[in-house]
């Protein structure tokens, strides 16, 4: 019997090819670094996830299938899906937003639209590098079927990892019921880590990667919990940006909640300085 594991951010279930579904207990939670003693920088929040910020939802579909030699189109598949919805499911609207590159490679699309409004108007979405498009394009479909998008069109944030060596990477497993299935299940609270959504098949330096999160606790101007935190506008950037989120009342003076929060408006060039600062410090 072919069997597919989703896991959500509660725990693991498994459908069979029949669309039977299989309890298959809860996911087994691992010591973090911090449980173990390893000292890090920083007040993390209550959970210590990007959840902590408020709003954040976040959905998984993982897929877990087969064993032994790799057959393209067979398996084995070691792949999913992470879903991150800023506002959360029930609630449509952009958040401030930045992005830096890590490493000098990976896709990401919708990063364009980021760099010029310094907005984020859709879910944020992680899976296989082959498998980039059809999430993509599954992203539009999930928006329009649920309030629609943010302007006449859609420009979703979906980001790569490259699991080829533990998953079937050229068999395209991954499709937009899978897709659906993530977003439809994302959960505020605590959140599953390790073999889940589209960090299933991960590796780092030959050990056994995965998904991770984390929260930092920070001061600006009031306490607030963010993924990342940005400052305001320098005294040069004195006009204001051509768009803003939609359903903001107090623009200028607004603030935002997302994996970058801030309590002021910033433009996009600050924030990616701000996104890789953070994302060096988190490493």
């Amino acid at each position: 019997m072919k069997t597919t594991e989703i896991v959500g951010p509660a725990g693991r279930m498994a459908l069979t090819a029949g669309g039977a579904l299989l309890v298959a207990g809860f996911a087994i939670v691992e010591p973090r670094a911090r449980d173990l003693g390893i000292p890090f920088p920083g007040q993390p929040g209550p959970l210590n996830a990007i959840t902590d910020v408020a709003g954040v939802e976040v959905g998984y579909t993982t897929l877990i299938e087969g064993e032994g030699a790799l057959q393209v189109g067979k398996g084995p598949i070691r792949t999913g899906v992470t879903a991150i919805l800023p506002r959360g499911r029930k609630t449509h609207g952009s958040v401030f937003g930045g992005y830096a590159v890590g490493n000098g490679n990976g896709e990401m699309t919708g990063t364009i639209w980021i760099e010029e409004s310094g907005i984020v108007g859709t879910p944020v979405l992680i899976t296989n590098t082959h498998s980039v498009g059809v999430v993509r394009d599954a992203v539009i479909a999930w928006m329009l079927a649920n309030g629609g998008t943010e302007q006449a069109w859609g420009l979703p944030v979906v980001a790569e990892t490259w699991d080829g060596y533990l998953n079937d990477l050229n068999g395209f497993h991954v499709t937009r019921e899978h897709v659906f299935a993530a977003l439809d299940g994302a959960r505020s609270g605590a959140i599953a880590e390790g073999n889940v959504g589209g960090g299933t098949g991960m590796h780092t330096f030959e050990f056994k990667g995965g998904t991770g999160t984390s929260s930092r606790r920070v001061r600006v101007e009031l306490r607030a919990t963010a993924r990342a935190t940005s400052s305001s506008p320098s005294r040069r950037q004195t006009h204001r940006p051509r768009t803003h989120p939609r359903g903001c009342s107090r623009w200028p003076s607004c603030r935002t909640t997302g994996s970058m929060a801030c309590s002021r408006p910033m433009f996009s060039r600050p924030r990616k300085r701000s996104s890789m600062r953070w994302s060096l410090r988190e490493r």
